[in-house]
């Protein structure tokens, strides 16, 4: 590594060199040590079809900021990468290349697309992990998993086995959620609901026996050719005489029951609905408790199947349009009513999802989910923001059983057979190939792949050697925090704790630490559509890692979204700059001599001062961060450097490291101690600079090879000097007011005047009048109780009065003229702004966003009047 810094500080040049140092190092990777306490990360592993995006970068960097922090620490710290082979997304990729080559999955075959799909993951699958190495993130690659390899997928095989010997998996005809355009169930956390406008269509079913007819209204009028019923509440007084009879369904001539239901909502509608058993979810329950028959309508990409006889053939909306005209030339429709209302879409692609009754596999819930609600409601497992809880809970109360089963080819092969002799179904771990039951050796495997949750879920203690009772698995598990956004708490943050209860009888983590998203500046949900999106490569290349770490960590807090800014992006690489450049005044100061890193026996009240202050962010920044309040952390931080290190203590060293002899020494080990201290203390959000410039600084004895093993800087209260910091705070209260009024009254820097301090604390301004005259611009420095001067500007501060002679800041007569002038000018500008605002033509003319600004424009102009006003009082 470097041992001097350059001129100027170029991520580009830097930032690659350190990671490989590290990565040479092994510095990132965790063993069990019993010495040691665990510490432990497992990353929400990316989609395989993924690239970088802000959404990953923040997550991604508010682990990274953790498990370095907990590694500084002392503990044996592991965070533990990997990626998931996203069945849905995976194979859409495919199968889009396929399409281009004029391919499809039938051509080719299982087999020969599952090669294309082991290519496309060995090509692409660790694109996101590399990306991943570019905001510096501390995994430990070593221990890299993928939910498919060979270990992830014998614990999936042992969890379904075991689940299904104790019933809690079933196969079973349940209506699910259809994706007509993946062509595969999805669960029902993988729908996504939409407000779309729609209709009510009010039909009349006649009655068959020729009395009448019952009058109701659909949303769908295409599941219409699927009615198996139509029901009413048994409450209901208006339709009792109607049970048990049968009316027609129109366009159909089917004869189908008049049912009771207490489902039936005898207050919405006409109190009469049509059930669909394979259409719905609520109607297929209705189905069951009245022995329905279940008529599906459709085929796989929502087309009308043989069912719906002259309709074949056409899509579902185009169905719609048919049905209706017809049911309208044929007098059934009553009349059609605008209606919004939430519609179930496909989180991957967006479609609108169809319910059906498939064959699927299932997960039995309500076993799982009570140990699950205990784990958080015990405080074993807890959540950061707690409101978190809330959401949880109101999940898994409510819990309906998992449809696991896709009808996909890629992922996790659903570990049953089936002889196609005696119709016998085995569940194993391993190939059966014999059946138990006939003998026959025609075994076939079930065609269904694992929803990608379901090998999720298993992600903290898989990865970790289960099944095996591995000592990684005894050392790390249960881990430490999970961080996660708040989108995926059904979809994965459930399921991994009753996986984890049932499986290890432990919780799979102590904290789930929430965040949010990133919004655009105007506060929208970045997306491709809306064109909003930002590459975080791009910033890193053009501002550097750390700049982009720093602006993700800034402002944010557990559980609320951010909005993104590349000037805050900016500034934060402004910020680094500044960093750096006062270590550069630290090397010009010091690299001609032989300095330690430790603080000297005589300390100065300025150095007390910043001993004290950085003790203090010690404390402040450790309780942050053990609270995950990172955002705070990250400011203080900044706060720290930017105001106490770099623009207050640099500035208060300056005359001393002008002297020769222990004053300058001393300032000098000083300066190098606390640069080194704030490093430590900066580390995590900023590791790469961070690394830069410590190993080029002065070390301790025992220092090892990297910043990142450092022992994170604690709070000590020999390093506490309250008393001296007041004193020198105190002198800095006034040097800014000073400064702030010379400035409010364009007195430049060169233009020195005498100061006059009128205060009982004689000696904290007699002890700080050096500074004074160096940084409020003094010639010199009078101190007394009280002094009577007249024609001086006067100051006020906490314990003092200070005064300036005015005729020593400025020409009187010339300033008065300049102070009119722009009176004046500005005056003119108030004038034309009320003219406009009492015009009644220009305020009924002008847009409402015109008058507000110019309502703006004239209050600023009025308090620049007032301010312009108070500085000609004062000099008359």
């Amino acid at each position: 590594m470097a041992k001097e810094l350059a001129k100027s500080y170029n991520p580009r040049e830097v930032e690659d060199k350190i990671y490989d140092f590290w990565l040479k190092g092994k510095y990132f990777h965790a063993e069990v040590d019993k010495d040691k306490k665990p510490y432990t990360i497992v990353m929400p592993p990316p989609n395989i079809t993924g690239q970088l995006h802000i959404g990953h970068a923040l997550d991604n960097t508010l682990q990274d900021i953790l498990i370095r922090y907990r590694r500084m620490q002392g503990y044996s710290a592991l965070w533990l990468p990997g990626t998931d082979h996203a069945s849905i997304a995976t194979e859409a990729k495919i199968v889009e290349a396929m399409k281009a080559e004029g391919l499809t999955k039938e051509d080719i075959g299982r087999e020969a697309f599952l090669e294309r799909a082991w290519e496309w993951k060995r090509v692409y699958g660790g694109r996101i992990c590399e990306q991943l190495k570019k905001m510096g993130s501390s995994c430990d690659w070593d221990r890299e998993r993928f939910t498919m390899d060979e270990g992830c997928s014998e614990a999936v095989k042992e969890v379904f086995v075991r689940l299904y010997e104790k019933g809690l998996i079933y196969r079973g005809e349940r209506i699910i959620n259809w994706c007509p355009h993946c062509c595969t169930s999805i669960s029902d956390a993988e729908v996504e609901f939409e407000e779309q406008e729609g209709n009510f269509w009010h039909l009349r079913y006649p009655l068959t026996d020729g009395s009448g007819y019952l009058e109701l209204a659909t949303t769908r009028p295409e599941t219409l050719l699927g009615d198996t019923a139509v029901a009413v509440n048994p409450e209901d007084e208006r339709y009792r005489d109607f049970v048990g009879k049968t009316v027609t369904l129109p366009l159909v001539g089917r004869e189908i029951p008049v049912v009771a239901d207490s489902y039936v909502d005898m207050e919405f509608g006409t109190g009469v609905v049509k059930i669909t058993p394979a259409h719905d979810p609520n109607d297929f329950e209705v189905g069951l408790r009245h022995n329905l028959p279940v008529i599906n309508v459709m085929d796989d990409t929502a087309h009308m199947n043989s069912n719906a006889g002259k309709y074949e053939g056409m899509d579902r909306y185009e169905c719609r349009k048919a049905i209706v005209a017809d049911l309208e030339a044929e007098g059934f429709l009553v009349k059609i009513e605008p209606h919004s209302h939430n519609v179930g879409t496909c989180y991957r692609c967006g479609t609108t999802v169809e319910p059906r009754v498939s064959m699927q596999w299932f997960v039995k819930m309500q076993p799982l989910a009570e140990p699950a609600i205990d784990c958080v409601r015990s405080g074993k497992t807890k959540f950061i923001p707690e409101r978190f809880e809330k959401v949880y809970f109101h999940w898994m109360e409510n819990i309906r059983d998992w449809c696991i089963s896709r009808q996909l080819w890629w992922g996790h092969r659903i570990p049953a057979y089936y002889c196609a002799d005696c119709g016998e179904m085995v569940v194993s771990k391993t190939d059966v190939h014999t059946c138990p039951k006939c003998g026959s050796k025609n075994m076939t495997q079930d065609e269904d792949t694992l929803d990608t949750w379901f090998s999720s879920a298993l992600w903290p203690f898989s990865t970790l050697g289960w099944p095996q009772k591995t000592e990684e698995l005894k050392y790390f598990y249960p881990t430490s925090t999970l961080v996660t956004g708040y989108d995926i708490i059904f979809f994965w943050v459930a399921r991994m704790i009753f996986s984890g209860m049932e499986n290890m009888g432990a919780e799979p983590f102590e904290n789930v630490f929430i965040h949010g998203i990133i919004r655009d500046s105007q506060g929208r949900k970045m997306s491709k559509s809306l064109g909003n999106g930002v590459d975080p490569l791009e910033l890193i290349d053009k501002y550097g890692a750390d700049a982009l770490r720093f602006f993700l960590a800034t402002g944010n807090s557990p559980g609320n979204d951010m909005r993104f800014s590349e000037a805050r992006v900016e500034s934060c690489r402004n910020f680094a700059n500044k960093l750096y450049n006062a270590s550069r005044f630290v090397h010009m100061n010091i690299d001609d001599f032989n300095v330690e890193c430790k603080l000297p026996e005589n300390l100065t009240t300025e150095d007390k001062w910043i001993v004290n202050a950085v003790n203090n962010l010690a404390k402040e920044v450790s309780d942050n961060l053990d609270k995950f309040e990172l955002g705070m952390a990250v400011q203080k931080l900044y706060d720290f450097i930017w105001d106490c290190y770099c623009d207050w203590y640099i500035e208060l060293t300056k005359s001393r490291l002008r002297e020769e002899g222990e004053t300058a020494q001393n300032a000098r080990q000083v300066l190098v101690w606390v640069l080194d201290r704030t490093l430590k203390l900066l580390h995590p959000f900023m590791p790469f600079i961070t690394e830069e410039i410590w190993q080029t600084l002065p070390h301790k004895e025992d220092a090892g090879e990297t910043i990142m093993l450092e022992k994170y800087p604690e709070y000590c209260d020999c390093l506490s000097f309250p008393e001296d910091a007041k004193k020198c705070e105190t002198v800095m209260e006034a040097i800014t007011a000073i400064r702030t009024r010379r400035n409010e009254m364009n007195v430049p820097p060169s233009k020195k005047a005498k100061v006059y301090v009128a205060t009982k604390n004689t000696s904290t301004y007699e002890e700080g009048a050096k500074f004074i005259m160096s940084l409020a611009y003094a010639n010199e420095v009078e101190i007394a109780e009280s002094f009577d001067i007249e024609g001086a500007v006067t100051i006020v501060t906490g314990d003092a009065k200070i005064y300036i002679p005015m005729n020593e800041l400025i020409d009187k007569e010339a300033e008065l003229a300049r102070l009119k002038k722009e009176y004046a000018q500005v005056e003119k500008l108030l004038m034309q702004d009320e003219g406009k605002l009492k015009n009644e033509g220009f305020m009924a003319k002008a847009p409402q966003q015109v008058v507000e600004k110019i309502k703006g424009q004239a209050e600023r102009e009025r308090e620049k009047l007032a301010l312009i006003q108070a500085a000609i009082d004062a000099l008359v």
